[in-house]
């Protein structure tokens, strides 16, 4: 299975409303949860978890109590990034969107200086954070130039695909 397969399968228990979906392959089990069920309880988050496998693949399983499509029950909001309500963007702002789930650093180390801070000035190619997925700590780089406007996710939380972590001002 290759990353963007993940990515996909991320993006439709986000969107689903599902608790829970596993995956078994040959050689791997894939475990995706969200809401109240993942490590930080009530955060509203999904997070990923993969394990060699040496069962036979079942296929896909979603619980029985929501299925793919249905609506979460009336009065709840819906989990993920989509449920906070982020004030609009000014028109000449850019968003610097997390590229994969993981955990979110604003440094290199909890000693460190953080990357960017606000009123930065960064080039494109520049790295503004890091994300830790499955204990490996990808640098995420800057695809434009501009000021840092503001500092959207909280260090060392987690964060979402396509989820916001910086706006900044190209002009």
């Amino acid at each position: 299975m290759e990353l963007k397969d993940i990515k996909e399968l991320i993006k439709f228990v986000s969107k689903s409303g599902v608790n829970e979906v596993q995956l078994e392959k040959d050689d791997f089990k894939i475990v995706i949860k969200t809401g109240a069920q993942g490590p930080a309880e009530g955060s509203g988050t999904s997070y990923i978890q993969m394990m060699p496998s040496n069962q036979p693949a079942p296929g896909m399983m979603v619980p029985a109590q929501q299925q793919p499509g249905q609506q979460p029950p009336s009065g709840e909001a819906p989990a993920g990034p989509a449920a906070a309500t982020e004030p609009p963007l000014a028109s000449n702002h850019v968003e610097i969107k997390a590229p994969m789930v993981g955990t979110f650093y604003r440094s290199a180390g909890p000693d460190k200086d953080p990357f960017v801070k606000v009123g930065d000035n960064i080039n494109k190619g520049d790295v503004v954070c890091i994300i830790e997925a499955m204990k490996l700590f990808n640098e995420i780089e800057a695809e434009i130039s501009g000021k840092v406007v503001k500092v959207i996710a909280d260090d060392a939380s987690p964060v979402e695909f396509d989820q916001p972590l910086f706006i900044l001002d190209p002009s």
